[in-house]
């Protein structure tokens, strides 16, 4: 009878041990599909602004160049994660950051023009050093021009100045309320599911996850009046290793 009394006894505790493996094992489970989500968003933009690109010719090598070399730090990552290693860090360099935004609009004006919108980027930071890893920051660059010119208005705009010892790069567009609605069968919605736009929420995780890699500060304001996007980067102190 003791005996048993002490197996009864015992149950409670090895039912929440068991519970709490469960619960460990389905949480792993989910970071790992929440990881392989995001390797594939991210190996997916570059490869839809190569196919948008059209005629290779017109087509600035750099912006041609930089869209492949994000293909291929993509499908690096989303190897280890298959394989494991889990996601590959690349060097941190004192980046020059107005080649990459330059690249990055550059690589997002036919999707713009698909969608009946503009892009254009003004500058007024002088030549802004960021310390950190390039192909994470041109990452965290694309999904926010790329979510503006899906989720918001027609009219996108990038400008970049100096706040201080940061950079400051401010997407603004202009607003739902200015765009036609689509619907299925329509060309916006082929472009929606092509996009990949109804899968939301990695494209804005990826840009929080590099601003905070880099000792910055992300800010996201919506309305169907237009969306305010902020992304403020530390400049970086010395100019060694500098990466166009």
């Amino acid at each position: 009878m003791t005996g048993l009394v002490e197996i009864f006894a015992g149950w409670p505790l090895a039912a929440s041990m068991t519970a709490a493996a469960v619960a460990a094992q389905g949480l792993r489970a989910g970071r790992r599909r929440s990881a392989l989500n995001e390797a594939l968003h991210e190996l997916r933009r570059p490869l839809q602004a190569l196919a948008l690109a059209g005629d290779r010719a017109a087509v600035p090598p750099r912006v041609l160049a930089s869209s492949v070399e994000l293909a291929g730090v993509a499908l690096e990552r989303l190897d280890r994660e298959v394989n494991g290693g889990g996601a590959p860090t690349g060097p941190r360099e004192a980046v020059r950051m107005r080649p990459l935004v330059e690249a990055a609009t550059g690589r997002w004006q036919a999707r713009a023009r698909l969608s009946g919108g503009s892009l254009r980027l003004g500058w007024w930071a002088g030549e802004a050093l960021v310390a950190g890893e390039r192909a994470a920051l041109a990452q965290a660059v694309d999904n926010l021009l790329v979510n503006a010119i899906e989720h918001g208005g027609p009219a996108v705009a990038i400008e970049a100045r100096r706040q201080g010892s940061a950079l400051r790069l401010v997407i603004a567009d202009s607003g739902r309320a200015s765009r036609p609605p689509s619907r299925r069968g329509t060309p916006g919605d082929t472009i929606a599911r092509l996009s990949g736009r109804r899968r939301r929420g990695h494209g804005l995780a990826v840009v929080r996850r590099v601003a905070g890699e880099h000792g910055g500060r992300f800010v996201l304001r919506s309305s169907d009046c237009g969306s305010l996007a902020v992304l403020e980067l530390p400049l970086a102190n010395d100019r060694d290793d500098l990466v166009a």
